[in-house]
C-alpha cells in the first residue's frame, strides 16, 4: 500500500521529508564498469563497440552495419500499420509545430556610448540521439530528441537505438524518418555514448547528446560531460496528481498508474483535499492493479513509492507540489487554471480533467524529455534551446572607445592584468594623437 499522509498530522514534516529523500534509483555501481567501457572504447573504436555490442545484446556486427540501411529503414516503414502511422504523423507535426515557436531571435542594437552589442543564436553543428531498446522502445522518445533538435538547424542527426538480438522496432525506425533523420545505429548502453562523444572509425563524434537510459547510459553520459553537451540525467518517472475530488477518482488511478507502470522505481502520488476522495483513488488503483498488463512493475512502484497526501486547502497542495517538483503536475480540481498560476516549479502542467498526462507524452506537442527528482526547480524539459548556442557580439566605434574605454583600463589595473589595460590605452593613445 503506499504512504498515507496528513498535513494535520503532528509527524507530517518529518514524514513528508522522509518522502522527498527516499531513494527510489535502482543504482548499482555502474560508475567502474562504464568508465572502462569509455576507455575501451576510446582506444579500440569500432572492435570495440561490436565486442560490447555482442556481450551485453546477443547482436554480431560489422564496422559496415552498425548503421540500418537506408533500404532497412525504408522496409521498417512500410511494415507499419496505417493506423499507427497516422498517429505517428500526427504527433510529429503537433510537436514540429509546437517547437518551432521556441526558435529564439538574434538581437542588435546600438547604445547610448555609441557601442553596437547584442547577440546571435546558432545550432550545434551535430548531436547524436539515445533511443532506448528493447522492452523500453519508444517511438515518442525519437520525436522528442529529434525534431526539436531539427527545428533548431542541426547539421548532422544520428540515433543510436540498441537492437538486441537484432529485433528493431519499425516505429523507431519510421519516426527517424519523420524526424528527419537518416543515420542510425543499431548500439545502445555506454558504449554508444562512449562512441558518440569519441567519434570511431565508423562513428563521427557529436558535440551534444540527448536522450533517456538506463543506469549504464546515464554514468556514461555523466562521464562524457565536458567532452560533449547532454541534455540532463534523468531518474525514475514520477508523477504528482493534486485533486480536489470534481474528477473521477477511476480517472486519477490511471493517471497515477500511467507513470507507475513505467518502472518499478517510478513514483505516483496524489494530494487531495479530501480523505475519502484519496481512499477512493487508492481503491480505484488496487481495482485497476488487477487487470493492467504491467502490473507487476506498477504494483510494485505503487507499493514501495506512492502516496495520498491529505491538506487543508489547495494552496497547501500548491506550496507541497513546488517542493516535490514533480517531473509530471496534474490538475484535477474545478479552478485548475488558477492552482496552475500558483506553482513555481514543475516540469511539465497538465491543467483541468481533461487533460491526461500521457496526451503530454504523445501528441499534446510540447515536450516529454522533463526534469526528474526535484530537478524541476532548476531546470527545464528538453527544447530546441537545447539545441542552440548564444553567441555574443559587440563593435566599438572610436567614439564609443573613448566613452566606456578608460573604465576598462582602471578595472584592468585593479586585477593586475597589465596587457588587458594596455589593449585599450594603445588604442586611446592613437585616437588622442589623431
Amino acid at each position: 500500500m503506499p504512504v498515507f499522509l496528513e498535513t494535520s498530522a503532528a509527524t507530517f514534516e518529518s514524514d513528508f521529508t522522509d518522502l522527498l529523500n527516499a531513494k527510489r534509483e535502482d543504482s548499482p555501481d555502474v560508475d567502474a564498469v562504464v568508465a572502462g567501457i569509455i576507455a575501451d572504447v576510446r582506444s579500440r573504436g569500432d572492435a570495440a563497440v561490436i565486442e560490447l555490442t555482442s556481450k551485453f545484446d546477443k547482436l554480431d556486427l560489422t564496422p559496415e552495419t552498425l548503421a540500418f540501411t537506408s533500404a532497412e529503414i525504408d522496409a521498417a516503414c512500410e511494415a507499419v500499420p496505417v493506423a499507427e502511422r497516422d498517429a505517428l504523423e500526427l504527433a510529429a507535426a503537433r510537436i514540429r509545430a509546437y517547437h518551432e515557436r521556441q526558435v529564439p531571435q538574434d538581437q542588435s542594437w546600438t547604445d547610448a556610448a555609441g557601442a553596437t552589442l547584442g547577440w546571435r543564436w546558432g545550432p550545434v553543428s551535430a548531436a547524436g540521439l539515445y533511443v532506448p531498446g528493447g522492452l523500453a522502445s519508444y517511438p515518442s522518445s525519437v520525436l522528442m530528441n529529434a525534431i526539436p533538435a531539427a527545428v533548431a538547424g542541426v547539421e548532422r542527426l544520428v540515433i543510436t537505438a540498441p537492437t538486441p538480438g537484432g529485433v528493431s522496432n519499425p516505429l523507431v525506425l519510421l519516426a527517424a524518418r519523420l524526424s528527419g533523420v537518416d543515420t542510425v545505429y543499431r548500439i545502445g548502453g555506454a558504449q554508444a555514448i562512449a562512441a558518440l562523444a569519441y567519434g570511431t572509425q565508423a562513428v563521427a563524434p557529436v558535440d551534444k547528446i540527448t536522450g533517456p537510459g538506463n543506469a549504464f547510459v546515464a554514468a556514461a553520459k555523466r562521464r562524457v560531460f565536458g567532452k560533449v553537451g547532454i541534455d540532463m540525467i534523468a531518474g525514475p518517472s514520477e508523477i504528482l496528481v493534486i485533486g480536489d475530488g470534481s474528477v473521477d477518482p477511476d480517472w486519477v488511478a490511471i493517471d497515477l498508474l500511467s507513470q507507475a507502470e513505467h518502472d518499478e522505481s517510478a513514483q505516483s502520488i496524489l494530494i487531495t483535499t479530501d480523505a475519502a476522495y484519496g481512499r477512493a483513488v487508492a481503491e480505484a488503483v488496487e481495482a485497476r492493479l488487477q487487470v493492467l498488463e504491467r502490473r507487476a512493475i506498477a504494483q510494485a512502484s505503487w507499493r514501495d513509492f506512492g502516496a495520498v497526501i491529505v491538506v487543508d486547502d489547495l494552496e497547501q497542495a500548491a506550496a507541497l507540489s513546488d517542493r516535490i517538483a514533480p517531473e509530471h503536475l496534474e490538475l484535477c480540481v474545478e479552478e485548475a487554471d488558477a492552482l496552475a498560476g500558483r506553482i513555481k516549479h514543475a516540469g511539465a502542467i497538465f491543467i483541468g480533467a481533461w487533460t491526461p498526462e500521457a496526451i503530454g507524452d504523445y501528441v499534446g506537442g510540447p515536450n516529454h524529455v522533463l526534469p526528474t527528482a526535484r530537478s524541476a526547480r532548476f531546470s527545464s524539459g528538453l527544447s530546441v534551446m537545447d539545441f542552440v548556442k548564444r553567441t555574443t557580439l559587440a563593435r566599438m566605434t572610436p567614439e564609443a572607445l573613448k566613452a566606456i574605454g578608460p573604465a576598462a583600463e582602471v578595472l584592468a589595473k585593479s586585477e593586475s592584468l597589465e596587457a588587458h589595460g594596455l589593449s585599450v590605452r594603445a588604442r586611446l593613445d592613437r585616437l588622442n594623437e589623431e
